[in-house]
């Protein structure tokens, strides 16, 4: 019995001594926690896409706590988490600018030329780092096999008639797919846009013209058309500037392939 009472005694003494150290443990290595970092990330989506230019939500919540970054940094969650996390950071939420992902190529199956028939491995980064990047005679093109769409987990991308399509209305400019694109076809423009080009082949207009219907050519007639200054032909291709675009569709009115097409 005294055996018992003894080993009994000895494990309670153990369990106490333990349980000091555990504590005194707790103590000296307590990390501080920010009240505002967790209201802020109670916030954020959870989507963790690293859109904002951060590792994940805990990473941006910690950014915006601290002042590294806006309130508004978050695509996923737009006006509406800006105004909420603004309100704990105690500073105004700011205008937000819905961006979505614009595939600047309108080569379908129909108006791109082919070249040869690809049996490799379905994949955009890996058929772009072959000889022959896919079947499509233009090298600038979209390469239609669906990398950008794998890589984008808000289901706002589909490939039709063997290109990228965006649904604007799903997709959060989380840039996921821009990162994914090996001939950086893709690029983020206002939701609001009203028109944009759908092209990116930088070669002259008879090269262009010998691999695909509805390339741009670099004419200039919708540079020469726009009164706003708001589009400009560099490198054989035009680029619009949605910042100075009112949307008023004379360029994509006059434009002989037109490839200027309503977003």
């Amino acid at each position: 019995m005294t055996q018992v009472i003894i080993a009994a005694a000895v494990i309670g003494v153990t369990g106490l001594l333990i349980a000091l150290i555990l504590g005194f443990a707790a103590i000296q290595f307590e990390v501080p926690v920010d009240e505002k970092e967790i209201a802020v990330r109670e916030f954020l989506p959870g989507n963790n896409c690293g859109g904002c230019g951060y590792a994940g939500c805990d990473a941006l919540a910690k950014a915006i706590a601290s002042g590294e970054a806006a309130v508004n940094a978050c695509p996923v969650g737009g006006a509406a988490v800006a105004d909420k996390i603004g309100e704990v950071m105690g500073v105004d939420g700011g205008e937000t600018v819905k961006m979505v992902a614009y595939v600047k190529c309108a080569g379908t199956c129909e108006k791109a030329g082919i070249k040869a028939n690809y049996y490799g491995i379905s994949d955009c980064k890996k058929a772009a780092a072959i000889p022959g990047r896919g079947d499509k005679a233009c090298s600038y093109g979209c390469l239609g096999f669906g990398s950008c769409v794998a890589a984008c987990q808000f289901h706002a991308l589909q490939v039709k008639q063997g290109i990228a399509v965006v649904d604007k209305d799903a997709c959060v400019a989380c840039g996921k797919c821009i990162e994914e694109c090996p001939n950086g076809l893709i690029e983020l423009v206002p939701y609001d846009a009203k028109v944009a080009v759908s092209c990116s082949n930088k070669d002259k207009g008879p090269k262009v013209m010998a691999v695909c219907d509805t390339g741009c050519i670099g004419c200039g007639i919708c540079e020469k058309q726009c009164e706003f200054d708001a589009i400009k032909v560099e490198n054989n291709i035009a680029h619009i500037d949605q910042a100075k675009c009112t949307g008023c569709g004379k360029c994509a009115q006059k434009c002989p392939k037109k490839i200027i097409l309503e977003h």
